[in-house]
């Protein structure tokens, strides 16, 4: 990947060499244009095209922001009624992720979420233990955030 932004980049300064321009419209046009050299010279350039990854990192982003607003806005529904009926409680996510980095970006996902905490992570990495506000299902708890967060997180790094 950081090979293929290199060579991006060498080719929107020769862009800009060529067109004896050096001003930022030039460059960014020289980056597109090396973005359609490697996509179309793309079997020629060792691993996958960086831009896929770039737009799954996006994805990540973006669905780490709907998740943010739409626990917010559960949290606020339990909070403003008139009982407090929730059900808090500890569960142990088993998680497919083995990286150090891949762990603990799940790990800071889960605890940036409001509503949830993840409080420790077993010796093995194998499980992570999140405390969780609210608790109707642990299996349904879980499935959400392997679907989610830890599918999302495989994609970006794997």
């Amino acid at each position: 990947m950081t090979f293929q932004i290199v060579i991006n980049v060498i080719i929107a300064v020769m862009w800009m060499f060529l067109k004896e321009t050096y001003t930022f419209p030039s460059f960014i046009g020289g980056f597109i244009l090396g973005i359609i050299l490697l996509l179309l010279l793309n079997r020629f350039v060792p691993d996958e095209f960086y831009l896929k990854r770039f737009f799954k990192i996006i994805k990540l982003i973006l669905l780490f922001i709907k998740e943010l607003i739409t626990a917010n806005l559960d949290i606020i529904k339990l909070v403003y009624k008139p009982k407090l009926d929730i059900e808090p409680g500890i569960f142990a996510l088993p998680t497919e992720l083995r990286s150090n980095w891949e762990i603990t970006l799940l790990a800071n996902l889960i605890t940036l979420t409001p509503g949830t905490l993840t409080i420790a992570i077993s010796e093995d990495n194998t499980h992570l233990y999140i405390h969780a506000m609210d608790i109707d299902d642990i299996d349904e708890s879980i499935a959400e955030i392997k679907d989610s967060f830890e599918k999302a997180i495989m994609e970006v790094t794997r």
